[in-house]
């Protein structure tokens, strides 16, 4: 996600949400009261990787329809995204540039969804996660 954090409350009869996780998309079953916490790429630039964005999708059931509600916290477009300097220096560089978000928010929607992560395009060259 492009945002901060993103909380879902998914459909409880129809699930819909899935996760890439080593190369396999994976199926996200409704629990009962419980929401869905998906980390966005701004938290993982803020956090230097120590916590990583979620790669996920919604699919579609052709048989049945779903209704789920989703609430982003996304920060302001001036907001400067960098992380702070104790979780930066000797050992620990800068995974990512600062940028603004509003900087961010239209690289991602400007390049194909299917392509790499957008913030990969923010990443300092030989500083990896």
């Amino acid at each position: 996600d492009p945002n901060a954090l993103t909380i879902l409350l998914q459909d409880q009869r129809v699930a819909g949400l899935q996760v890439l996780r080593d190369g396999k998309w994976i199926k996200v079953d409704p629990r009962p009261h419980a929401l869905v916490v998906n980390i966005g790429d701004q938290l993982q630039a803020l956090s230097n990787g120590r916590y990583k964005s979620v790669w996920h999708r919604a699919v579609v059931n052709l048989e049945q329809g779903r209704m789920s509600v989703a609430s982003f916290l996304c920060p302001s477009n001036k907001a400067v995204i960098q992380p702070p300097e104790e979780l930066t220096g000797v050992g620990s560089p800068a995974i990512y540039r600062s940028y603004t978000y509003a900087e961010y928010y239209q690289k991602f929607w400007s390049r194909n969804l299917d392509q790499e992560r957008c913030l990969d395009l923010f990443q300092v060259l030989g500083n990896k996660e």
